[in-house]
């Protein structure tokens, strides 16, 4: 048996070919979507996204503000651009982009931004409001990502046994509320690095999300045959035989899709969708303008 591809690139452009048509709505009654990134430092990674992310913008037309800031920017000036964006009518989302340099404080930083304009969803009031059960907020653009490929493949997860691997609150636990969520109705295991036998836990689950950062992690014998997995990892490893000397790996084997039923590729399932869904929250951010 070999796993199904859990495509990530074909389910985005299914969700930007909707996500069209609700932009042409709201520009037909004069607004323009607009999202603002802001990026600190020169971290290479993060302008590879933050880059992909504008691109994206351009072609569903949506306006994109890129606030490129240099590594010693200090928290009080970051603190005054959020403010000034919050108060700005035409803007509808804002992201800071991570990492950021460790003389900042990420949290606080994010508890400034007004939820409605919290693209990433990581607000404590748009967290909370998952907690209620309510999945009519801002909600983290990862796991909302892997919800809606879950959903594109047609898979059924009402009553089966979910995995998440990691407990990250803008991944792992986030992931875990949205899988037993009604609607989504699964019985959730979170698996972590206190957990004993996180091999026997998987090995009896219908679906394993793995998004803990460690390459590989994942190995085919901890997968029940039939399973569905989801590697949400991203990790560059060494690798002498490429001419760059590394490549890029998820945190699941790749035999894995010699058992599973179905599998995300790395590169080219999560990651495209968190972009997806990074849209997406940017157009419901600016539909509730228009309420």
């Amino acid at each position: 048996m070999s796993a199904q591809r859990l495509d990530g690139k074909a389910c985005a452009a299914a969700v930007e070919e909707e996500l069209l048509e609700r932009i042409n709505s709201l520009q037909s009654n004069g607004i323009e979507p607009h999202l603002a990134v802001i990026i600190v430092g020169d971290d290479p990674a993060s302008h590879v996204y933050v880059n992909s992310k504008v691109r994206t913008c351009k072609r569903l037309g949506i306006r994109s503000t890129h606030l490129e800031l240099p590594r010693d920017t200090s928290e009080e000036v970051l603190k005054q651009h959020i403010l000034d964006m919050n108060s700005q009518e035409d803007l509808h989302g804002i992201l800071i982009q991570s990492p950021l340099p460790s003389h900042v404080n990420e949290e606080a930083l994010t508890d400034l931004i007004d939820p409605s304009k919290d693209v990433d969803g990581f607000h404590p009031s748009n967290l909370g409001r998952i907690v209620q059960g309510r999945l009519d907020g801002m909600i983290p653009c990862t796991p909302a990502g892997v919800m809606r490929m879950l959903k594109w493949a047609d898979i059924d997860l009402s009553g089966k046994k979910a995995v998440v691997i990691g407990r990250s609150f803008n991944v792992g636990m986030t992931q875990a509320l949205l899988l037993a969520a009604k609607g989504a109705d699964a019985t959730v295991t979170i698996v972590h690095s206190r957990t004993q036998n996180p091999r026997d836990e998987c090995k009896d689950a219908d679906l394993v999300v793995a998004a803990v950062g460690r390459p590989e992690m994942v190995q085919s014998d901890w997968i029940k045959p039939g399973a569905v997995v989801v590697d949400v990892g991203i990790n560059r490893v060494d690798d002498a035989t490429r001419e760059r000397g590394w490549r890029l790996a998820g945190d699941v084997c790749a035999d894995v899709s010699d058992v599973a039923s179905w599998l995300s590729p790395v590169p080219g399932g999560v990651g495209p969708m968190t972009i997806a869904m990074l849209m997406e929250n940017t157009v419901r951010s600016a539909e509730l303008r228009m309420q």
